[in-house]
């Protein structure tokens, strides 16, 4: 039996205050909002009961940031992708961000099992004047676990409405894919970090951004596989190659606490879920 589950967000900026609303179906969820930052950023960690997916199952997660919001969202752990029985299972995100607002959309990792069939897409639209943060980190295989990624296929879809779209699939009988110097060298773990805005960055702010990302990654031992750069006047991107998921997300992490200083003059707390 498959599983579908539905999950309905709306945020709204209420004074000095932003509140998130929900609607759900099926099993996932949040379970309250949190404002360890103040009333302005409202964060959530969704929560997926069954822990995973399997063959047939979809979630789908509907998030609307109003115009003036701030919405922080995370998971409290990773998103497994089980071994398939043939139908694939499917992750959908579709995230708006309206006038004046911020998103932040940082969930932990996505493990692929031996055998999985998967889909995971993320869909990013905002107003002329919103930003938004985002990372993803694809892990294949349960290495630690002596289960390498040697059967089964993942597609991955990220698209910013309007600037930049990526959409590949990792199919584990691709050697050359998966142990050439061009593609993953032999290592299972990709970590995507993006910054986008509704309008084109000022020149001095992409700038400050893709420093900012060298810096982190210059001084990480992540360093030889790891790059910033702006494929789009509205996008800036880190990425990075790593053996396993520990210091693809302590590289995140960094980034993403200096991006948060450099664009909005922020702190970064890292939510306790994130610490093991």
């Amino acid at each position: 039996m498959s599983w579908h589950g539905h999950l309905t967000l709306d945020y709204r900026h209420d004074g000095q205050r932003t509140v998130a609303s929900d609607r759900h179906t099926g099993p996932l969820r949040i379970l309250k909002s949190l404002y360890p930052e103040g009333p302005a950023i409202c964060h959530n960690v969704l929560v997926h009961p069954p822990a995973g997916l399997a063959s047939g199952d979809l979630l789908t997660i509907d998030a609307c940031v109003g115009t003036g919001a701030h919405a922080f969202i995370t998971t409290p752990g990773a998103t497994r992708f089980y071994r398939s029985s043939g139908e694939p299972a499917r992750q959908v995100a579709n995230l708006q961000v309206d006038a004046g607002a911020r998103l932040e959309y940082l969930p932990l990792e996505t493990l692929c099992y031996p055998d999985t069939l998967g889909e995971n897409h993320t869909e990013v639209t905002l107003a002329p004047d919103a930003e938004a943060m985002g990372w993803d980190v694809l892990a294949l295989g349960l290495p630690a676990s002596g289960a390498p990624f040697n059967a089964g296929r993942f597609t991955q879809h990220i698209r910013l409405a309007g600037a930049w779209l990526e959409r590949g699939t990792v199919d584990a009988t691709d050697r050359r894919l998966l142990q050439s110097p061009l593609g993953w060298a032999g290592n299972s773990v990709m970590a995507t970090l993006w910054f986008t805005s509704g309008s084109p960055l000022p020149n001095e702010r992409r700038a400050s951004l893709l420093d900012a990302a060298r810096d982190c990654a210059g001084a990480h031992v992540l360093a030889p596989t790891a790059g910033a750069t702006a494929p789009h006047s509205q996008v800036v991107v880190l990425r990075a190659l790593a053996p396993r998921v520990e210091p693809a997300m302590n590289l995140l992490i960094d980034t993403w606490t200096r991006w948060r200083e450099v664009a909005w003059g922020l702190k970064a707390p890292v939510p306790r879920v994130w610490r093991t």
